[in-house]
């Protein structure tokens, strides 16, 4: 989960990112044949998509869903090149991967597919991201993270620093599902068709970064977080999701990751109950405490889900 420096990660700002506690793993099994049978299972463990794919150019044989598998099928191919070793033996492979979380939520079925693929290929998880799906690459750090990290896209490498983010006031901060998927795609393509009117903005974001993640106090906290917005607003010409949908909340409200979608921070000073009342009647009941979500915290608990 992106907490900063969404959009502007893709030039080289600095960003805050949060591994969350939920993600995706990917069993494989080999038998005598010439194909692999996929089948992704949800977190229920039903299956929601299943394709055979032929070893020879990797297209799919039968597929219940071309959007999914034409992706699979490059990312395969880009897998044998980055290792010409991976799926050279002639074997029939049964994938199944299970989802953690409710693949609606966005919490990063994709990047965590890419890093699971990369160990089963043993190849470059961020080059096998690149010469696919594209992105920044911070999903693919989180996915095999085991704390916060800032990220940061360089030239010529990434750097990935594991930092402590556990603030005082974390029992105030609120993660809320808005029941809205974002296309990570079509956010992207925003971007890049309004940063020309960004001025300086990059280093403005990664400034923030800094400040939200050595803020002390919450009223420090949302005054950074309320910066952060005004400032992607300004440059990308959108309207902050605090002004859009909950202009009457008391705290401060964050879009996280591609704005439009997914999930919002939420600070508060209220009780917990007050709190979740107000976004229950605003009609959605699906709310992460910090310590509920992040994967750097003890104990494992389910979302509070009214």
């Amino acid at each position: 989960m992106l907490l900063t420096g969404e959009y502007f990660v893709l030039d080289g700002a600095k960003a805050l990112a949060l591994p969350v506690r939920f993600g995706q793993s990917l069993h494989v099994r080999e038998s005598p044949g010439s194909e692999i049978v996929w089948n992704s299972h949800d977190h229920t463990g039903e299956v929601w998509f299943s394709a055979k794919f032929d070893l020879l150019d990797f297209k799919a044989t039968k597929t219940t869903d071309p959007a999914i598998s034409d992706p699979l099928t490059q990312i395969l191919k880009a897998a044998c090149r980055l290792n010409s070793d991976f799926l050279s033996k002639w074997k029939k492979y049964r994938v199944d991967t299970y989802l953690e979380f409710d693949r609606q939520w966005g919490l990063g079925s994709s990047s965590t597919l890419i890093s699971c693929l990369a160990q089963w290929a043993d190849a470059n998880p961020y080059l096998l991201l690149f010469n696919t799906l594209g992105g920044s690459g911070y999903d693919v750090a989180c996915a095999n993270a085991e704390g916060p990290i800032l990220y940061q896209l360089g030239e010529e490498e990434l750097h990935i620093q594991h930092v402590d983010f556990e603030p005082s006031f974390k029992n105030q901060l609120y993660v809320v599902y808005l029941g809205q998927k974002q296309d990570s795609g079509a956010a992207r393509k925003h971007y890049y068709q309004h940063r020309s009117q960004s001025n300086g903005a990059l280093q403005q974001i990664s400034d923030l970064s800094e400040q939200i993640l050595e803020a002390t106090t919450l009223s420090a906290f949302e005054k950074a977080l309320i910066e952060h917005e005004t400032i992607i607003a300004r440059s990308l010409n959108l309207q902050p999701v605090k002004e859009t949908r909950f202009a009457d909340y008391w705290g401060a409200v964050k879009s996280l990751g591609a704005w439009g979608g997914d999930f919002v921070l939420a600070t508060s000073a209220s009780s917990a109950q007050e709190t979740r009342a107000y976004f229950q009647n605003k009609g959605l009941p699906t709310i992460f405490t910090f310590d509920e979500l992040l994967l750097n915290t003890p104990d494992s608990v389910e979302p509070l889900v009214g």
